[in-house]
């Protein structure tokens, strides 16, 4: 009887193909890349955490999925968003930030939910946050959405909707229709669910009667007028002329209109163009620690989804922590999740999941030209590897073939004699003899025109 334990990885824990896995760092390079020219510092927060530091505002559904067990006499939880740890951070080394704090962190985090195609239990976030100290000024989240569009265009994703709305807005909203505070939350989490559920469906949940109590809004006319407003299709200036017509009424509410009003003011200077933005008041973010300004994103030609960046501003996060208020605002995509649906789609860009730039195959028994070689195109810039195995010709040019590799040198007697190298083009079959120097040369150019290229064609 064999021992042997079959191989196998946890449901929904994803392993990629080393192909896959070239293109996937190479979008992390490109998210970083944006998220540094905007002034980011990058950040690492441990994957495990006292336990009731990442659950002191968790609960509901949170609660239910997360990884939390006993390692001696300390209760653990593993990370299931960036974001609180990212408080903890701020309010244990507040002294030593610099504010406003600008930080990204790309890491993975945990979630035991049920594993179905594109939701995953381990998975990528990559985050970007701003924090202020005592107060953020709104220009802030004015500037997110460029950083979303300046990620998305980099990625080569162009046809996309940032979708922008405003908590205050709706809690407002609430307080002139007459919800009660404490049943804010609960209407917002079933106003969130208007694009999967539809507003009759959302009307119906509002007006149901609860089990311990009355329904979230008692009236029916009180539930239609409500949403009358918050699906408003309009364009920007008809949704934040509608909302005037109840200016005076709720403070809140006033407060929130007029955030609105700034950020979109400012969008148009960050560059950020009419068509990749709309204000939609049904925009809620289910996370209760948003205060202000909510973002959502979505793929146009994929609906179904969902919303692959998302975030917003939070005014109360690090209170648990700290008496200093740190107000803040960001964004998170789940890299993970993206990555899958665009290879799914196959709108990944495979020309770049190449290991290296050029294959150095040895024609002779010494390799020191082949060293020596590989070390000048390195000097200059290049990635090389050297193909050292005692394998058929044709078995060494089927290696960088089914790699992607887009040139291979070959060093025979003749090339030595002549201090050259023949390169070949693996796309076009061209094979020329060169210097080293040329060949490195050539190889640049085209390393130059595919790091040009984006990361997806769609």
């Amino acid at each position: 009887m064999s021992n042997l334990i079959k191989p196998r990885t946890l449901s929904g824990f994803m392993e990629l193909s080393p192909k896959d896995q070239v293109l996937f760092e190479e979008i992390r390079r490109t998210l970083e890349k944006v998220y540094q020219s905007y002034g980011f510092f990058p950040l690492d927060t441990p994957v495990l955490e006292h336990s009731e530091i990442l659950l002191a505002k968790a609960g509901g559904e949170t609660e239910k999925q997360i990884y939390r067990f006993s390692k001696g006499d300390t209760d653990l939880t593993m990370r299931f968003d960036l974001t609180v740890p990212l408080a903890k951070y701020v309010a244990l080394n507040q002294n030593d930030l610099v504010f406003p704090f600008k930080r990204y962190q790309i890491g993975k985090v945990y979630r035991g939910e049920r594993a179905q195609k594109g939701r995953f239990r381990e998975f990528y976030q990559a985050d970007i946050d701003i924090i202020g100290d005592g107060s953020l000024n709104i220009v802030n989240d004015a500037e997110i959405p460029s950083i979303i569009v300046d990620v998305m265009q980099s990625l080569g994703i162009e046809d996309f909707t940032i979708r922008i709305n405003n908590r205050k807005v709706l809690n407002g909203l609430f307080g002139v229709f007459g919800i009660a505070n404490d049943h804010a939350a609960d209407v917002l989490r079933i106003i969130d669910k208007v694009d999967k559920i539809g507003v009759d469906n959302v009307k119906k949940e509002l007006t149901a009667p609860a089990e311990d109590g009355p329904a979230l809004v008692p009236e029916e006319s009180v539930a239609e007028k409500l949403l009358e407003v918050l699906t408003n299709k309009g364009t920007d200036e008809e949704i934040l002329a509608l909302l005037g017509q109840y200016r005076g009424q709720n403070e809140t509410l006033d407060t929130g209109i007029d955030e609105l009003q700034q950020v979109l003011y400012y969008l148009a200077g960050f560059g950020v163009s009419k068509d990749k933005y709309r204000l939609d008041l049904t925009i809620a973010r289910g996370l209760d620690y948003y205060t202000g300004t909510v973002y959502e994103t979505t793929v146009t030609k994929h609906p179904e989804i969902g919303s692959v960046c998302s975030g917003g501003r939070y005014d109360n996060l690090a209170g648990y922590y700290t008496s200093k208020h740190l107000p803040g605002v960001g964004i998170s995509i789940g890299l993970t999740r993206l990555f899958y649906i665009l290879n799914a789609q196959n709108y990944l860009n495979r020309a770049k999941s190449a290991p290296v730039d050029v294959l150095i195959i040895p024609m002779t028994d010494d390799y020191s030209e082949a060293v020596r070689v590989s070390t000048q195109l390195r000097n200059a810039g290049l990635s090389a590897q050297i193909y050292f195995e005692k394998k058929k010709f044709k078995q060494r040019i089927a290696y960088a073939d089914k790699l992607g590799i887009p040139y291979c040198i070959f060093l025979g007697d003749d090339e030595i004699a002549q201090h050259k190298v023949a390169l070949k083009d693996m796309a076009s079959g061209q094979q020329e003899t060169l210097t080293a120097d040329e060949a490195a040369a050539r190889i640049l150019e085209h390393k130059a025109g595919a790091a040009a290229e984006k990361c997806v064609v769609m």
